[in-house]
């Protein structure tokens, strides 16, 4: 017998949130993970506010915002707007936030506004820290052997707000820059970026050229954890110089007699600048 389409909501429900996240879903260990480096940041997030007794309004807690970001990365949310539209509806993004089926979503501008506070007070790099030092906690990183590897990151630019710096070519005009620049050498001395200006116009092997940045990880080989990452404006240097500097962080930390500091690398950083690095 065929089933009628029928929608019939109940007024209440007795399950809760965490009921509708399966046990083996991966963001569960990862919660307790991030709660128990979140735990050890207390006194930082204390500093970063004002004391209860001189009043004001309550500001977003900075746990939630920092599990909220964290989802941002794992799940690639392109924005901040688009973090919230899911977060609404998502049940899986409450329960890891720690949002109840009834809490408000906040606003994405006010939701950027708290999270520049975490950035000014390098708390994000202090999370990233503590739950380092958990991996360590629990043996999963040798401290030993890494590997170094760069990748590039498309900015939110586009071409046609790439214009020259001295105002040519439409800068000022009403179609911002949007006038026919086919045919036309451009560079990065003499064009920039409107909406973006630290990205750079960049290819690299037979990509096309784009405004872009680069990004760098060092990653522990024992279960590939990565345990250092930066950054920076796309140029030919930035992948090599920045591998030097995620290593020399390594090499300082493991700065203990008979520790051998071994690194893989991809053929374009197989070079004397990197090399040198090594101790």
């Amino acid at each position: 017998m065929r089933g009628a389409d029928t929608f019939t909501e109940s007024l209440f429900t007795m399950r809760r949130l965490e009921d509708f996240v399966p046990q083996s879903h991966p963001l569960r260990p990862i919660r307790t993970m991030v709660n128990q480096a979140l735990a050890k940041m207390n006194r930082l997030f204390a500093s970063m506010y004002e004391a209860d007794i001189k009043g004001g309004r309550p500001s977003i807690a900075p746990e939630k915002l920092l599990r909220a970001m964290l989802l941002q990365v794992l799940y690639s949310i392109r924005s901040e707007r688009q973090l919230m539209e899911q977060t609404q509806y998502n049940l899986l993004f409450r329960w890891f936030i720690g949002l109840s089926m009834d809490d408000a979503v906040w606003v994405p501008t006010v939701f950027t506004k708290n999270r520049a506070r975490l950035i000014q007070h390098d708390a994000v790099i202090t999370f990233f820290n503590e739950v380092l030092a958990i991996a360590h906690k629990r043996n999963l990183l040798s401290g030993e052997h890494f590997s170094v590897d760069g990748t590039m990151i498309k900015a939110w630019a586009g071409h046609k707000s790439f214009v020259r710096k001295d105002g040519g070519d439409g800068a000022d005009s009403d179609s911002g820059g949007t006038g026919g620049f086919q045919g036309e050498k451009r560079s990065n001395e003499t064009h920039q970026s409107k909406t973006d200006p630290y990205a750079k116009l960049y290819r690299k092997g037979k990509t096309a050229s784009e405004l872009r940045y680069m990004g760098h990880t060092l990653s522990d080989n024992r279960h590939g954890l990565v345990v250092s990452a930066v950054v920076t404006q796309a140029d030919g240097y930035a992948e090599r110089e920045a591998a030097k500097a995620v290593l020399n962080d390594a090499r300082q930390v493991a700065n203990e007699p008979g520790v051998e500091v071994t690194v893989g690398a991809d053929k374009g950083l197989r070079r004397r600048g990197v090399r040198s690095s090594l101790p």
